[in-house]
């Protein structure tokens, strides 16, 4: 009897964890293959622009994978240290890595849909105070 009660006690945990992970599943296939853009159908009102994102909002979106923690020598966020000798390079110079790309990163970091001007809000946004 003892046994029965283990393995059904056993079967009912596992049951409930089955369950919870399935639902986490169901939420992140749901996040991977939800549209990524819309289609505008010719002589249809165009939607207004979004407009640029703020330094901030790009660095939460696509910069702190990296920058906030340094991984492969990027320059932390709002470190004076991390961030001098680039900046004495001149600013033009650190905008054209960020864009271009330069060692470890990638052009445009993880933002390929970042504008130009998003880059240089997020950079801007990362040296503030240094």
């Amino acid at each position: 009897m003892k046994l029965k009660t283990l393995l059904a006690m056993g079967a009912a945990f596992f049951a409930v964890f089955a369950v919870n992970a399935q639902q986490m599943s169901n939420d992140a296939i749901k996040e991977r293959i939800k549209p990524v853009g819309a289609v505008h159908v010719a002589g249809a009102a165009a939607a207004a622009p979004a407009g640029a994102l703020s330094g901030e909002d790009v660095y939460k979106k696509a910069c702190i994978a990296c920058h906030g923690s340094g991984v492969l020598g990027a320059p932390r966020l709002h470190n004076a240290a991390d961030w001098k000798p680039r900046l004495d390079q001149g600013f033009d110079t650190v905008l054209s890595h960020a864009i271009n790309g330069f060692n470890a990163m990638p052009p445009r970091g993880t933002c390929g849909a970042c504008s130009d001007d998003d880059i240089k809000a997020a950079i801007e946004y990362m040296t503030e105070g240094v």
